[in-house]
């Protein structure tokens, strides 16, 4: 037997694992956090295979997920191949099939839309367990606590896959059956604000508190740069607002601010980006005020012509408020597109917005669903045109020492990275 010495064994190298996102739909328009967090991931040197459990119809898509909607694994929701993959498991893991199945919805009853959800997407977790498997997949990354999460927990159930998912906002917040299910069983979890961890704690006990990291979504912030040559030459206040129309995003708060202004004598003009099931209503409540030259719906929108708007706005208003059906913002990703253009922002202080926009130093806060607030913001900003080259200044900064898309995304497959470790 050789001598001891007192010089430890070198550690094992650290190794990058082959790594599985699951999402909802792919490739949706609005939900860039996901696709821009995959290039990212990609980009250090992690392998990444994409498993949709929907594929998202549109006509408008970012030119940068092409490659990635040509590589997913797109399943139907049943088919014999699907059928062949529960037989696999039905003869080789028989009670943990059953065990996964039963725990699923255990977990998921009482809530309509996630029991449901939980039937509709079992076969296609099943054969996507299958397929992982045979792809040498060794980590599964779920976005969204909701249907993605319950996957990877079923998969998890059947291959032994280490997983780990990321909650946003209403997917936390609206509905919480099964949550600590999915936490315990996850590697780790991670969300994007500390009002979001804050919100694991309370439902699922302190053990989540060690289980659950706050990753704030980043954005890429050699994409998104001030501009300093096109815009803020004088003429109308130019207002941006981006995002779904949806009650949860608030734009009705602020087309009421709107006409506020306008009957106050300010000239602006205010674009709306995004499309949703309110836009008619919108549209109808701008024209009922007689705003339809200062209120604009501009429609869905790559990210290159979002950045040629950021140029041209002089403030990005988000005015997020609690959904009657209780969904709710995490931090909207165009508030920090904005602050990384160097652009002023004034948003809802709501969730976890407050841990992005810091009140009169990277944006201005105001109370959700408050018309005359946003307003005054709005008003206070065009009259000051040092206090907005301020706040864009400091918000820029705020965005590279937070919310930058590479440096986040590099402690994100630091912890992928340590989930296979032995």
């Amino acid at each position: 037997m050789a001598a001891m010495t007192g010089t430890p064994p070198p550690s094992a190298p650290t190794r990058t694992p082959r790594v599985a996102y699951l999402v909802s739909r792919f490739p949706k328009l609005t939900e860039t956090f996901i696709l821009y967090e995959i290039l990212a991931v990609q980009a250090q040197g992690v392998p990444v295979e994409l498993y949709p459990l929907q594929r998202e119809r549109t006509s408008v898509m970012h030119p940068e997920a092409a490659p990635l909607v040509a590589a997913a694994h797109y399943q139907p929701l049943l088919s014999l191949t699907i059928l062949r993959a529960h037989l696999h498991y039905l003869r080789r893991k028989p009670r943990a099939y059953f065990a996964a199945l039963r725990d699923l919805l255990r977990g998921t009853w009482g809530s309509r839309r996630y029991f449901f959800g939980a039937l509709a997407f079992f076969p296609k977790a099943v054969r996507f367990a299958r397929m992982m498997e045979a792809a040498g997949i060794e980590h599964i990354h779920a976005h969204f606590a909701s249907h993605p999460a319950a996957a990877a927990f079923v998969i998890h159930r059947l291959t032994g896959i280490p997983y780990s998912f990321t909650a946003h906002g209403s997917d936390l917040h609206r509905d919480k059956h099964m949550l600590c299910a999915k936490t315990a069983e996850a590697a780790f979890v991670v969300t994007i604000s500390e009002f979001n961890r804050r919100i694991f704690v309370a439902e699922c006990g302190e053990t989540a508190r060690a289980k659950v990291e706050v990753l704030h979504c980043g954005v890429d912030s050699s994409a998104f740069q001030p501009d300093d040559g096109a815009a803020r030459r004088g003429g109308p206040l130019q207002i941006l607002c981006i995002g779904t129309l949806h009650e949860v995003k608030g734009q009705a708060h602020l087309i009421e601010a709107c006409r506020l202004l306008a009957g106050r004598g300010l000239d602006f003009v205010c674009r709306f980006v995004g499309d949703g099931p309110d836009g008619p209503t919108l549209a109808g409540q701008a024209a009922h005020a007689r705003l339809n030259g200062a209120v604009q719906f501009a429609g869905r929108k790559t990210r290159q012509e979002v950045i040629a708007l950021l140029s041209e706005a002089d403030v990005v208003v988000a005015p997020s408020v609690p959904s009657r059906d209780n969904r709710r913002e995490g931090i909207p990703v165009v508030l920090m597109e904005a602050m990384g253009a160097g652009v002023p922002v004034v948003a809802s202080d709501l969730s976890g917005i407050p841990e992005l926009v810091e009140h009169e130093v990277s944006g201005l806060l105001v109370p959700p669903g408050d018309p005359a607030a946003i307003a005054a913001a709005l008003e206070r900003l065009a009259h000051d045109p040092a206090l907005r080259a301020r706040l864009g200044r400091d918000g820029r900064a705020k965005v590279l020492r937070e919310f930058d898309l590479a440096a986040n995304a590099a402690r994100l497959v630091e912890r992928f990275r340590k989930s296979v470790q032995p």
